[in-house]
């Protein structure tokens, strides 16, 4: 695995965690960790998208981190 594959694998497996924590209750989707879980690993996929230049993910992964990005000022503006 070379440096871009490892960025992606660590993205990938933040957003997995967060997803698996919150289906068996341990964590809440307003939690801070599930959406900073969400918004590093997804800007982490999407890095690693424009490294290996493939637009769909970068599409994807950028809105995730997006919306994981507001979800983060919203968290800190109710905080």
């Amino acid at each position: 695995m070379n440096t871009t594959d490892w960025i992606g694998f660590i993205g990938v497996f933040q957003i997995l965690l967060a997803y698996i924590l919150n289906v068996i209750g341990k964590l809440k989707n307003t939690d801070l960790t599930f959406i900073l879980l969400n918004f590093i690993g997804a800007s982490l996929a999407c890095f690693a998208s424009i490294l290996m230049q493939y637009i769909p993910f970068i599409i994807l992964e950028g809105v995730w981190s997006l919306v994981s990005l507001i979800s983060l000022i919203k968290y800190k503006a109710n905080d």
